[in-house]
């Protein structure tokens, strides 16, 4: 519809990890929701910037993990001073961040057309 996601990194290591995306919308379209994560819990790519932007909404609440749930694993979330949460993206914090991701959220608001 009239939201989207994107996801720009740069990650050095070549593990041949599998990643998964999804987006969702409310059934109201009032709630717009996007994740990026890593299935199998911990990545070990070396993440050297990230970026996840949404289009047609105003971030409501993101999250950043150092490593996503799995199996026996929980969900470790980064520090805050890592990354930083703006209306429109969650991005890494230059000379904060420690290099590890493995699970991104964010839950964005669709603006409303008022009567």
């Amino acid at each position: 519809g009239d939201h989207s996601c994107t996801f720009t990194y740069s990650a050095q290591g070549g593990t041949n990890e599998q990643w998964q995306m999804t987006v969702g919308v409310s059934e109201d379209n009032g709630l717009f929701s996007c994740s990026i994560w890593r299935p199998q819990g911990k990545s070990y790519l070396f993440f050297t910037q990230f970026k996840a932007e949404v289009k047609g909404a105003k971030i409501e609440h993101a999250m950043a993990y150092s490593q996503a749930a799995a199996g026996a694993l929980n969900d470790i979330p980064l520090k805050q001073e890592e990354f930083e949460i703006t209306e429109t993206a969650v991005a890494h914090r230059e000379g904060k961040f420690r290099f590890e991701l493995s699970k991104l959220m964010i839950v964005a608001k669709a603006p409303r057309d008022e009567l």
